[in-house]
């Protein structure tokens, strides 16, 4: 048999491929991201931060964590383009001698990790409990529901700073940077589970009633199985919604916990960390420690929750 006659296995490979990508490239979803220029910026601010994180290594010239790199005779250096300022210290320095724009894009990495640790945390809570709720109902779809309605009637800023304050208490000086990281994580995780558990249920209640799930429980499919390969996959568009804005929320969570000092340390800051430490220099003229992180914290936010209005509206078919 000659090679012509044989099957070419690397095209067969890729065509499935090729396929999922064309359809995704002619799918509504797709088509109302091409049209809105603004979340086209979003989108594109977004994966900068995303980028900028991931190569602050490359990026920084110094490592801000590191003390050994900190030099007190640098603190409180303008930025690069005043008069005072210095290369290469773009943004300028804080008190302690870390360039700013360092310390921004390894903030950025922090306030990013413990953002989607958190998302992540809080949606499979969330998500699982839902699904318990509303396929079984009765007792259990009750009780989970009650302490959902009691959760809501405090704040997530103040779950989280009692989940905070409560692991302290416990472990007091022994937490380290990174044992604080799992600690805002913990507490994030802890605040935004409700709107996850709420949404799945609601879809579960229609969805349980559905041919499909019938004829699961007919051929003998155990319940998680149910849950997990059938009536999840119908209920993704809110969870993705709910996901893209609580990123956001979580974001700003973490940065109020660390301004308000029960977040991350100076030695391992975040933005909300760093802001926290140029608020205490702004009155005496050194703007540049706080304003520029904040301003990172805004446009992130911003462009995130952009993201989230355009993907509810683009995954809600009566809102198109």
């Amino acid at each position: 048999m000659s090679d012509a006659a044989l099957p070419d296995k690397t095209a067969a490979g890729h065509a499935p491929a090729a396929g999922l990508i064309r359809r995704a490239l002619d799918s509504d979803i797709f088509y109302s991201f091409r049209r809105s220029r603004l979340t086209m910026v979003a989108a594109l601010i977004t994966l900068l931060f995303f980028a900028l994180a991931i190569a602050a290594p490359l990026i920084a010239v110094q490592n801000p964590f590191d003390p050994s790199e900190l030099q007190l005779m640098n603190s409180r250096i303008a930025p690069l383009w005043t008069a005072d300022g210095q290369s290469p210290f773009l943004l300028g320095t804080d008190e302690q001698g870390r360039d700013v724009l360092s310390a921004i894009l390894y903030g950025l990495r922090i306030s990013l990790l413990v953002g989607i640790l958190g998302v992540i945390l809080s949606g499979a809570l969330g998500i699982a409990l839902g699904l318990i709720a509303g396929y079984f109902g009765g007792a259990i779809d009750a009780l989970i529901m009650r302490i959902a309605d009691v959760q809501l009637t405090f704040p997530a800023i103040l779950i989280a700073l009692l989940v905070n304050g409560i692991v302290k208490s416990l472990f007091g000086n022994r937490l380290d940077a990174m044992s604080m990281l799992g600690v805002l994580v913990l507490a994030i995780g802890l605040s935004f589970w409700v709107q996850y558990a709420r949404t799945v249920r609601g879809s579960v209640m229609v969805e349980k009633n559905k041919d499909y799930v019938a004829a699961a429980q007919l051929i003998g499919l155990p319940a998680p199985v149910i849950m997990l390969r059938h009536v999840l996959p119908n209920t993704m568009g809110p969870i993705l919604v709910i996901a893209t804005i609580n990123l956001a929320l979580a974001i700003i969570t973490e940065a109020t916990l660390s301004f308000l000092g029960a977040g991350m340390p100076e030695t391992m800051p975040s933005l909300g960390t760093l802001i926290r430490i140029g608020n205490n220099y702004l009155f005496a003229g050194e703007w540049w420690i706080v304003a520029f992180p904040g301003i990172a914290l805004a446009v992130l936010i911003l462009s995130i929750n952009l993201l989230g209005d355009w993907l509810r509206d683009a995954l809600n078919p009566k809102l198109r």
